[in-house]
């Protein structure tokens, strides 16, 4: 007899990747999208992020854990692009008192 799953432990394959592709699309936002249209990009490399954790997390297949797994995914990449955002705030606002 098989012993139960007493703690489910969340893949971090499929967070991970959502993390690894909002950091590439934070990074690709702030070295490609114009100043007046920065935030809009952000907001939607965010969603993007959300499409995709909810495609990984409904292609792997297993539904316990589904909504602490999604929820650890969206809620990274909004940290992760958050720092992105404050960072090329900071550079921009210093390149702009800079010259």
């Amino acid at each position: 007899m098989a012993s139960p799953e007493l703690v489910h432990r969340p893949s971090t394959r499929g967070i991970g990747a959502v993390w690894g592709a909002a950091l590439v699309m934070g990074i690709a936002v702030a070295i490609w999208a114009p100043d007046a249209r920065l935030m809009m990009w952000m907001l939607l490399a965010l969603s993007g992020s959300f499409v995709l954790a909810f495609a990984i997390q409904l292609w792997g297949g297993q539904a316990a854990g589904f909504i602490q797994r999604v929820a650890l995914s969206v809620v990274g990449a909004l940290v992760i692009l958050g720092v992105t955002s404050l960072i090329v705030g900071l550079v921009r606002l210093a390149d702009a008192a800079a010259g």
